[in-house]
């Protein structure tokens, strides 16, 4: 079988993922509100496939590569479908917004209306916040012989004015950015919205007094937002970083979105000015910048949503809720514990854990990695008050985390000026490893508490990201850490890893070695079998093991939440492989790895998707679960994902994916993420 017909394309399955984020707003059994959610979501997704995929093939068909991805698609090719695929995607969402939500919205006593659908009391209420608010932020740009065309930066929305000045002979062209800082939607009245564009529309003869107004066009323009920084002198990262964020903001534009219906010399003037192609406008027919629609999400209709649940404190951390917080660290030392976000609390397990840690005058040392984190960190706040204490804090900021540079780098100054040690992992891989360790002084013995997980420490994302994380004072695995914290604090690249996998040394070559292992396995009569859970599968040597072990006999069963390039169900290639997808009110974070190793499970959590740039050229950490309660919690969080009554997307061998939600009687299959809430005993499970 040729290379082409082995892979899909990594592009068009993230496409294919996006779509399946799209069937959610779709779906007519989902609260109406959380299918608005689900509008904004794909919106947001759409903007960063933009921003970094197309044009990752933008650059390269500049550069005049013109080699073939896996998949057997040129840049040009990919490229091209790529477009093809966004603009029917999005004219699919324009549709779903226009003729199945905002109806719906507006039977609930919710409505996006345009400006002239306004009463006229509504006018002028409207009129006295464009004077006060809007009109003094508001700066017109001309385009003319002394003027030239304004810079548009990305993902702004904009209006293109033409007119005619008081001579009558004369025509101009000005742009208006709407402003960022002010909410995408104005209430008119109560749960009554205007989009902003359109109440700015509305007053343009004050921002052009004298001349007659005779068009105006709503654009929005996506930019190349991906960074490259040159890391050759690692001491000047921090400034290399800054500088190439400001650069960031003058990406080459990649897409156009205009409304349809836009004048046709307005276009060709947009087409020229930006340098874009015709191939990449899209016309849209409903509002522009669709992520705006999580401020309708936001209203308090609780009743218009999916019922609300509070995380719980992980019962092996408590046995009873009380009002005083819990000792994480007794509860590790008494036990390894495994907790399952946002079913288990983050705020009283993780964040519990360094928070403790901070204050307590027996912790020694408190070493963590971070990736991402929200502006307002508790986490962080406690490593800030621990160096206070005069404990030794080593955090390994990872400053090049996609879209959180600025973040990280308020955060790297904020903690070495508390006195915490900043380091910014090693030269040309990004420290993508979810690590925190702590140091005890305990009589005559020092005592490590690890935690290592599979999501951010991002106290926000906690509640809508699934994750999965281990605390445990387990010797070996604070052995691990350390030597991994001192290589990457330090030098040295030959600490050998006892319930770790670490990549990029060993983690894809392990991985391979115990794929090969269910084989030889299963040859011998031993129990095989095989099962992931992550965000996505690129790597073509781990699929070709996968496809080995299929063509062995080995039951290969895949949950991906994303991108997958595996091509299952394929006679001769992979008739034992079965690759599920799972969407739902959480994301899908976690990564597990199961190993049926002839019939003592193996299990692996941690950071690590099947991907080039996970295993080539990130740190990444697996480890080893070897608590037999939580091997069987592990077990059965699969089982459930791949049960034949729960709902999810499957992949078929051409690429394309059924969305199995339905018995043979059309009654609803059981929704995972309901189903574990309904098992962790938390509300809103119904």
């Amino acid at each position: 079988m040729s290379t082409d017909e082995r892979y899909l394309d990594r592009e068009l399955s993230w496409l294919a993922f996006n779509e399946r984020v799209l069937q959610l707003a779709e779906d007519e059994s989902m609260p109406l509100l959380e299918r608005v959610k689900f509008l904004a979501i794909f919106s947001s997704n759409l903007d960063e496939f933009f921003m970094v995929r197309v044009a990752g093939l933008q650059r390269r068909i500049a550069a005049g590569i013109a080699i073939r991805a896996t998949s057997g698609l040129l840049p040009r090719t990919a490229m091209d479908l790529a477009l093809r695929e966004s603009r029917v995607l999005m004219e699919r969402q324009s549709a779903i917004f226009s003729k199945q939500v905002l109806p719906q919205l507006r039977d609930e006593g919710i409505d996006i209306v345009h400006w002239s659908d306004l009463s006229v009391e509504e006018k002028a209420n409207l009129q006295k916040v464009f004077n006060k608010k809007l009109f003094p932020v508001l700066t017109p740009l001309a385009v003319d012989p002394s003027h030239p065309f304004p810079y548009i930066s990305g993902l702004s929305l904009n209006l293109a004015v033409t007119g005619q000045k008081p001579n009558g002979e004369e025509s101009f062209f000005a742009r208006v950015k709407v402003p960022p800082s002010l909410p995408r939607l104005l209430p008119a009245d109560g749960t009554r919205f205007v989009p902003l564009e359109e109440v700015i529309s509305a007053h343009l003869d004050q921002l052009f007094p004298g001349m007659a107004i005779t068009s105006h066009h709503t654009f929005r323009v996506t930019r190349n937002e991906d960074v490259e920084v040159e890391e050759d002198e690692a001491e000047s990262l921090l400034d290399a970083l800054e500088k190439e964020l400001t650069r960031r903001r003058f990406g080459p534009p990649v897409r156009l979105e205009v409304e349809d219906g836009i004048d046709e010399e307005v276009l060709d003037t947009l087409i020229e000015e930006l340098g874009i192609t015709d191939n990449e406008v899209i016309r849209v027919s409903s509002m522009l910048d669709m992520t705006g629609l999580m401020q309708v999400y936001e209203l308090p209709r609780e009743d218009l949503k999916l019922p609300s649940f509070q995380p719980r404190t992980s019962p092996e951390i408590s046995d009873v809720e009380t009002s005083s917080p819990s000792d994480v660290l007794d509860a590790i030392r008494k036990h390894d514990v495994l907790v399952h976000h946002p079913y288990d609390a983050f705020s009283t397990s993780v964040q519990r854990f360094i928070e403790q840690a901070a204050n307590d005058p027996q912790v020694l040392a408190i070493k963590q990695t971070l990736y991402r984190t929200s502006g307002d960190s508790p986490v962080l706040e406690s490593l800030i008050e621990a160096a206070e204490n005069g404990k030794q804090v080593l955090v390994i900021v990872e400053i090049k985390a996609r879209f959180d540079e600025q973040t990280n780098i308020t955060w790297a100054r904020k903690l070495e000026q508390a006195g915490v040690h900043v380091v910014y992992g090693l030269v040309g891989l990004k420290t993508h490893a979810k690590l925190a360790m702590v140091i005890r002084q305990e009589g005559e013995q020092v005592k490590r508490y690890c935690h290592i997980g599979t999501g951010n420490y991002h106290p926000r994302t906690a509640r809508t990201y699934e994750d999965l994380g281990l605390l445990t004072c387990d010797e070996a695995i604070g052995d691990d850490l350390a030597r991994l914290f001192n290589e990457l604090s330090g030098f040295g690249t030959e600490a050998a890893f006892n319930r770790l996998m670490v990549a990029p040394r060993a983690l894809r070559s392990t991985i391979l070695e115990k794929i090969e292992q269910e084989i030889e396995n299963h040859k011998r009569g031993l129990p095989s079998g095989i099962r992931f859970k992550c965000n996505a599968l690129i790597d073509e040597q781990t699929i070709d093991a996968l496809y080995e072990a299929s063509n062995a006999g080995v039951k290969v069963d895949l949950v991906i939440r994303g991108m997958c390039s595996l091509r299952p169900g394929t006679p001769g290639l992979s008739e034992n492989i079965r690759v599920r997808s799972i969407l739902g009110r959480f994301l899908e974070h976690s990564r597990i790895y199961h190993f049926a190793n002839g019939g003592e499970d193996e299990l692996w959590l941690g950071s690590a998707d099947m991907m080039h740039r996970n295993l080539d050229r990130r740190v990444e950490t697996l480890v080893s679960i070897k608590d037999q309660g939580h091997i069987d919690y592990l077990k059965g969080v699969l089982d459930l994902a791949l049960a034949s009554d729960t709902a999810a997307w499957h992949l078929r061998s051409d690429g394309t994916w059924e969305n199995r939600d339905r018995d043979e009687n059309g009654l609803p299959l059981q929704q995972y993420q309901e189903t574990l809430l309904k098992r962790k005993g938390l509300r809103g499970s119904a």
